[in-house]
């Protein structure tokens, strides 16, 4: 679909390099370790199987799921991020407003969720699942519906709030029988020296000998305390320290788009998610539940900055203005009338080929405040080096129009944790980039295909051109009407399977 997008991702994707010096950063901020949410001033030289730079939902997510797999619920984790809440019990309460900054969940995020037991915390808050979605073109010459039933499953995804996935994860973890510490403090400096091999027993060194010799990384926090670790985790976002620290660059370029975020009310329950394809973006209206959704809705910055300053019921008149007749007509049934042209390509009927276009429900009160942020796409070249490795935004950004953001970052979390635990199984220093780069090479090859898919739709979307418009509804319909098709975008947004059509363009 973007091979060009998909090639240029893909560039050194075998190689990668090893930071040998030592860097620092003179800004320092007030923080403290916890340890089961017990504060403490002491500065202390400690060592660690891992330490996680990020303490979100990413970072989170592999804490857990090392917490509760049995080969690797015995490492000793760090877990350093200065969000001071991180050491305290989640307290969520249900007459909360909802956030406006939600996940929209995929089945196989569900699994993994299930699998490290944070899943149950999830469904003890508020979430929505769905099992159907619409999308459709402003020109009004196309549409398509998505089913849970057209793959033979119950539901498409859950829209859950951030904070509701970041305290299951916390509530998790801190139920689990594992090791770990929570540091409220910053990473100033990380420093890698080269492997010695002229060395004694490592449980007869003490840390900084074995980080002389090497086999540890050192960290210095902006508390005052030094840490040492085998493999050092940088799960801190788009702006990772971690990433800059140990020299991966990286590839990606600016949208010239911003996203507005916000949280609505409806007079009826909203139980389909809903994106349209305007001129300037895309608009997605998700279910939360509780007569709940969330809007995300992509534009260019000075739309973005008119719409975060209006009032309210103006506001509100604009979201269903571009919900339902705005920019354009709604889609009719077909674009090729009733006609077979696609009959021999429609295989077994897909049920949601007999469902009709509906107009979403409407927006009848806003209930938070609008949050306005720029958009961008942003891949590392590498993820690993000795010591080192990147998972969720840390290593790649995309663009939010399908929501994959986060469950590329989990399907992360999830790979990495396997990795670990087979190198443990088989008694490799976790920190060996042979072993690291194992995961580099599974995860690389699945998040170049989602970002070029993800790129190569604001690219398509971004063209407004008769002739190009109709090429778009021809594939809206398409998507429609060919039952093997459907059921393949389905499972391939749903994380279950790749696309085919990438397989042959990264290692």
């Amino acid at each position: 679909m973007n091979r060009t997008v998909a090639r240029k991702l893909a560039g050194n994707f075998h190689g990668f390099r090893i930071p040998w010096r030592n860097f620092s950063n003179n800004a320092a901020a007030k923080a403290y370790s916890t340890n089961s949410g017990q504060p403490s001033s002491e500065t202390s030289d400690q060592q660690y199987d891992i330490a996680i730079i990020g303490g979100g939902m990413v970072g989170m997510a592999l804490a857990c799921s090392l917490a509760n797999t049995p080969l690797t619920k015995h490492l000793n984790v760090a877990i350093i991020d200065s969000n001071p809440a991180l050491g305290r019990r989640p307290c969520i309460k249900k007459e909360d407003i909802p956030d406006p900054r939600v996940s929209t969940v995929t089945p196989a995020s569900i699994s993994f969720f299930k699998d490290i037991g944070a899943w149950q915390y999830v469904e003890q808050h508020r979430h929505a699942y769905f099992d159907k979605m619409q999308v459709w073109d402003y020109t009004g010459l196309g549409y398509t519906r998505y089913n849970a039933l057209d793959v033979n499953k119950d539901i498409l995804g859950c829209v859950v709030e951030n904070k509701v996935l970041l305290s299951s994860l916390l509530s998790c973890m801190q139920n689990a029988d594992s090791q770990k510490k929570i540091y409220a403090s910053r990473l100033t400096s990380m420093a890698i020296l080269p492997n010695s091999s002229s060395m004694g027993t490592d449980g007869m060194l003490s840390p900084m000998a074995l980080f002389n010799h090497g086999r540890l990384a050192k960290l210095e926090l902006s508390d005052g305390n030094s840490l040492y670790a085998k493999l050092v985790v940088g799960a801190d976002g788009a702006k990772s320290r971690v990433r800059e620290l140990a020299g991966f660059r990286t590839t990606g370029w600016n949208y010239s788009q911003n996203a507005i975020i916000c949280t609505v009310e409806h007079e009826v329950e909203n139980n389909c998610a809903w994106q349209r394809f305007l001129p300037a973006g895309p608009i997605a209206l998700l279910p939360i539940g509780d007569k709940f959704s969330n809007i995300v809705w992509t534009m260019n910055p000075k739309e973005s900055s008119e719409c975060k300053s209006m009032d309210e019921d103006l506001f509100l008149k604009v979201v269903n203005h571009a919900l339902d007749y705005g920019y354009g007509p709604h889609p009719t049934s077909s674009l090729l009338g009733n006609s077979d042209v696609l009959s021999w390509l429609k295989g077994d009927m897909a049920i949601s080929t007999k469902e009709c276009f509906e107009v979403p429900p409407k927006a009848v009160k806003l209930i938070s405040d609008r949050m306005v942020f720029p958009l961008s796409l942003m891949h590392a070249n590498d993820y690993a080096a000795r010591h080192v490795v990147l998972i969720g935004d840390a290593a790649h950004t995309v663009h939010p129009l399908a929501g994959q953001g986060v469950n590329m970052g989990f399907g992360d979390a999830s790979a990495l944790s396997r990795i670990i635990a087979e190198g443990v199984a088989v008694g490799t220093d976790i920190g060996e980039v042979s072993l690291l780069k194992k995961y580099e090479s599974d995860r690389k090859a699945a998040n170049i295909t989602m970002m070029a898919v993800l790129d190569g739709f604001q690219k398509a979307y971004s063209i407004d051109f008769g002739p190009f418009n109709v090429l778009r509804a021809a594939a809206f319909h398409g998507a429609h009407y060919i039952s093997p098709l459907k059921k393949s975008i389905i499972s391939f947004a749903s994380g279950e399977q790749r696309l085919p059509l990438f397989s042959t363009l990264v290692p």
